[in-house]
């Protein structure tokens, strides 16, 4: 999720776990640094494009890490406010501070790896889009007004963020299985037993999703808003070129890509350049993370540095048909 939701989960947490024990100030610091601390990794760079990319959200995002890390910044913060009497509150609420954001980071469909050291599995369940306001704002609002009321009075306030917040992600988690299902019957009537099927929200909302179908020469996509008239899903057809995948699957980069996205990827040939797009974080033809993995000399491809070169489309066009859209009203997407 963005820094923003983050900083303010983290806060929020602080302040809830410490409660009237110590200042609110002090647990929305140091709550919410714990909260923002696992993506300084975003500061890290690993060689490449694809390495940058598929090592963010990696030991700094996993449980075993933080838990170590934990009880360190809980025994500092309390030395340096003379409250070492609340160690033990302090590592509590820092903690989940800390392991709250990878939690929150796997709701995206991104990719986090929560369990190293002892799998490097990317978890991401795709039921939140990594910016919305319906679930930060709840938070902003308890974690402002806890600070801003004197003797404690904001807490509940604070609290109630903490509720309606965590509400809004089972209700993403609902609807995202409720278009599933919309979706599995859109391809049964077309006789189409479908299992790679990607479901996540469009951007800023989880009224409007989008629906990515696999098929053995490409990709078949197509939306649907929890206010459509209709149960049904109109799908587009694109193609991905297999054959480049077979000539490419050996370079390093495209096998790391291939596992990362969970198969949702496509390939094409562009100037000589074999270009490999995650399908997960965009919508056709706009993509964030497209990369140039390898180049043609003779009869055989050979692996470059990667490059990215996605690319994001026209926002204000992209928003006027996200809002038209997200109201059930049938229109192209914008291409």
């Amino acid at each position: 999720m963005d820094s923003l939701s983050q900083l303010v989960l983290g806060a929020g947490i602080g302040v809830a776990v410490m409660g009237r024990r110590t200042a609110v100030w002090k647990a929305a610091l140091w709550g919410g640094v714990c909260g923002t601390l696992p993506d300084l990794d975003v500061f890290f760079k690993y060689g490449d494009a694809v390495r940058d990319m598929t090592y963010h959200r990696t030991e700094s995002h996993a449980f075993f890490y933080l838990t170590l890390i934990a009880p360190l910044i809980a025994w500092l913060v309390s030395k340096l406010h003379s409250e070492t009497a609340l160690l033990k509150r302090w590592c509590i609420a820092l903690w989940l501070a800390l392991v709250t954001h990878p939690i929150l980071d796997a709701t995206t469909i991104y990719g986090t790896q929560l369990l190293l050291p002892f799998t490097d599995h990317p978890y991401g369940t795709g039921s939140m889009f990594i910016i919305d306001p319906l679930y930060t704002l709840p938070l902003l609002i308890g974690v402002i007004v806890a600070l801003s009321r004197k003797s404690f009075a904001g807490l509940p306030w604070n609290a109630a963020g903490l509720a309606i917040s965590t509400a809004y992600l089972g209700w993403s988690m609902l609807a995202q299985a409720h278009v599933r299902g919309v979706a599995q019957e859109a391809l049964a009537a077309q006789g189409i037993a479908a299992q790679t099927i990607l479901v996540t929200p469009a951007p800023l909302n989880t009224i409007l999703w989008r629906v990515v179908v696999m098929r053995p020469n490409g990709l078949d996509e197509g939306y649907y808003s929890l206010l459509d008239a209709e149960r049904k899903i109109k799908f587009e057809r694109f193609a991905s070129d297999t054959q480049l995948f077979e000539a490419t699957k050996n370079i390093w980069a495209v096998q790391r890509m291939a596992w990362f996205t969970h198969g949702f990827f496509k390939m094409q040939k562009k100037d000589g350049k074999a270009i490999l797009t995650d399908l997960r974080m965009g919508s056709e033809p706009n993509y964030a993370f497209s990369f140039e993995l390898a180049h043609r000399q003779g009869d055989t491809w050979q692996e470059i540095t990667p490059k990215q070169i996605g690319s994001r489309g026209d926002p204000s066009a992209q928003l006027a048909w996200l809002w038209q859209r997200m109201l059930g009203r049938d229109i192209a997407s914008p291409r």
